[in-house]
């Protein structure tokens, strides 16, 4: 029996939030302004407005500071909601991108890149240090990496860069909700709340597993989850809000990687095009303007006459004509040993994710197998991972499982649009992880709240 070891649903109340002072109104202010009426989101407007979360059971106090985390909780019934026009800032950070709006619109605000410059009168970079590497003789601070946050100092300069000069609003006066990677180390959770409530001074936070965001912008709160982006790939089992983490699979053969190898490839074919010059940019549009995933990878490889060339130019006046590159490009997230590594497949580890839980719940968790990051848009990716998925299950004596798959063309940004989603719920109102409570019981208080 596999054991449920993570609730991302917050399980106390909060206290009342003051709205944020109203502004100058002017052009650029009405555009950085969220839209004060809720959208007509999915289940956020068919009569689930009301209806509780998962995970809201009381906490036991017999663990380690839950006689005062109950205390707050009794006071529940008597505290009122915050006013739900303006409610909350919503960042999902990523390996690649970091994509932060506001809670109730139906696309982030900002997508922008994760990395940033280093300064050299910053800090110095040491060749090795972890969230940093030099690029064409410019440093630039990576905070995160398949991910997990490696470099906390950038993470912050980062959220500053979201919040004070992107979306133009005061941390101190919004509630945020940050995405959190299934596999990153429980104790990243109390850095994550010490670096909002101290360095960002917000007044509430709350921390939710991408898995279970990406899950709640298809408007369901049971499936499996498969994620595939920047930096890493996820198979999480997710069952009435709650996901078992020992049934959590991970691939870290993700876009980045995938782009890498499309250089390689490229070199190979046109060694005398000087391909190894290119930047990462350009490189990563042939990935996603070009690229797909085969569905008879090696028929396809084997005969040229199923090759679909396509020409491209460069910026020096030449061109680049990608031929079996096209398919070869995205196949490591299928097959990892064509990177020389060992480590089995997403359809494989997806499949083992189902096999994990418990079998009264395995049809009900492949009826929904929800796709989501950028590294699922290749055209062909959710036929073949189906594909595979199905084979796998009827190989293995698992034909009554029948797995369908949900597959929104605006999946890249499905853990951002679940986030708004949830926030944007008035029964989501009581379960921030407030300042008092912090303050009051420090930052191992999210291993009651989150966990």
């Amino acid at each position: 029996m596999v054991r449920n070891q993570g609730c991302f649903c917050l399980l106390l109340p909060c206290d009342p939030r003051t709205p944020p002072p109203a502004r100058r109104a002017g052009p650029q202010d009405q555009r950085a302004e969220p839209r004060a009426e809720r959208p007509a989101f999915g289940w956020a407007s068919r009569g689930r407005r009301g209806a509780k979360l998962p995970g809201a059971e009381p906490v036991a106090e017999g663990r380690g500071g839950a006689r005062r985390v109950a205390s707050v909780a009794r006071s529940r019934e008597a505290r009122r909601p915050p006013p739900l026009g303006r409610v909350a800032v919503v960042v999902d950070h990523g390996s690649g991108f970091t994509k932060a709006g506001f809670a109730g619109e139906g696309q982030p605000r900002l997508v922008l890149k994760s990395s940033s410059l280093v300064p050299s009168w910053d800090r110095p970079v040491l060749p090795g240090a972890p969230g940093c590497e030099l690029a064409g003789g410019v440093a630039r601070a990576h905070p995160i990496k398949h991910g997990v946050v490696v470099d906390w100092e950038a993470l912050e300069g980062l959220w500053e860069r979201l919040l004070v000069g992107g979306l133009r609003v005061s941390p101190e006066q919004w509630p945020v909700l940050v995405s959190d990677s299934p596999s990153a180390p429980p104790a990243s959770r109390e850095r994550v709340a010490e670096l909002l409530f101290e360095a960002l001074a917000v007044p509430a936070c709350h921390l939710a597993s991408t898995a279970l965001l990406a899950l709640c912008s298809t408007g369901a709160f049971s499936g499996l989850a498969v994620e595939a982006g920047a930096g890493v790939c996820h198979a999480t089992p997710i069952y009435a809000g709650h996901s078992w983490h020992e049934a959590t699979f991970r691939l870290d053969v993700a876009g980045s990687t995938l782009s890498r190898y499309l250089r390689d490839l490229l070199v190979a074919a046109c060694p005398n095009l000087q391909l190894q010059a290119l930047p990462r940019k350009a490189i990563t549009q042939f990935k996603k303007r070009c690229c797909y995933v085969s569905l008879d990878f090696e028929g396809d490889l084997h005969n040229p006459a199923r090759h679909r060339p396509a020409s491209f130019c460069l910026g020096n006046g030449g061109s680049v004509c990608l031929s079996s590159e096209r398919f070869r490009c995205p196949e490591p997230i299928f097959q990892p040993g064509l990177l020389g590594q060992a480590e089995p497949g997403l359809p494989t580890l997806a499949f083992r994710a189902l096999q994990r839980v418990p079998a009264t719940l395995r049809k009900r968790l492949a009826d929904t197998v929800v796709l989501a990051g950028g590294s699922t848009l290749f055209p062909g990716f959710p036929e073949r991972l189906e594909m595979e998925l199905a084979a796998h299950c009827r190989r293995h004596g698992y034909g009554a499982l029948q797995p369908r798959l949900v597959a929104k063309p605006e999946r890249g940004t499905a853990v951002w649009t679940g986030g708004s989603m949830v926030a944007s719920l008035h029964s989501f109102q009581c379960h921030w992880m407030t300042r008092a409570m912090y303050q009051e019981c420090g930052s191992r208080l999210v291993y009651e709240v989150f966990n």
